[in-house]
């Protein structure tokens, strides 16, 4: 397997797109209000690219089975639209993304990795726990008077 950061030759923009949309369908009417991911196509994703840190993961065979995008903030890298191809999990893919992600941290000076699931995908809250990352706080979306996020931290290297 091999992670690359901001690939600058990376041009599988449907693949990850797919990747993408195949990893989140589970979601689908689980979720309220629904992923922003359903909103976002190709072009959505080069500028999420030009605006963040791509992270990308790639078998042996060169197959994309991996990604997630790296946000720097005030103390934190914020990571988002984590995925991981279904026929690739449970090999270490989202450990090995989230390595990356610690080194780019340490190369800014943030002490912190960030991310948020929703409130209804248990299973995220507890694959994201088992990576080191804790509960810090819950967020709803504009419009929603319950908590519909769940923000989680870890330290960088943890």
């Amino acid at each position: 397997m091999l992670i690359t950061t901001s690939p600058k030759r990376f041009n599988q923009w449907a693949a990850l797109t797919q990747l993408l949309h195949e990893a989140f369908r589970y979601m689908e009417g689980r979720i309220d209000p629904p992923s922003s991911l359903e909103s976002m196509g190709i072009e959505a994703f080069k500028k999420k690219a030009q605006d963040e840190v791509l992270i990308v993961a790639h078998d042996d065979d060169g197959k994309l089975v991996g990604c997630a995008f790296a946000a720097l903030r005030d103390d934190c890298v914020y990571l988002s639209k984590v995925a991981v191809a279904l026929t690739s999990r449970r090999q270490g893919i989202t450990r090995s993304m989230f390595k990356a992600a610690d080194e780019i941290a340490r190369q800014h000076g943030k002490p912190f990795l960030e991310l948020q699931t929703r409130v209804e995908l248990i299973e995220n809250h507890v694959t994201f726990g088992a990576l080191g990352f804790v509960r810090v706080a819950e967020t709803a979306h504009p419009g929603y008077s319950r908590a519909t996020s769940i923000t989680m931290r870890r330290r960088v290297g943890a």
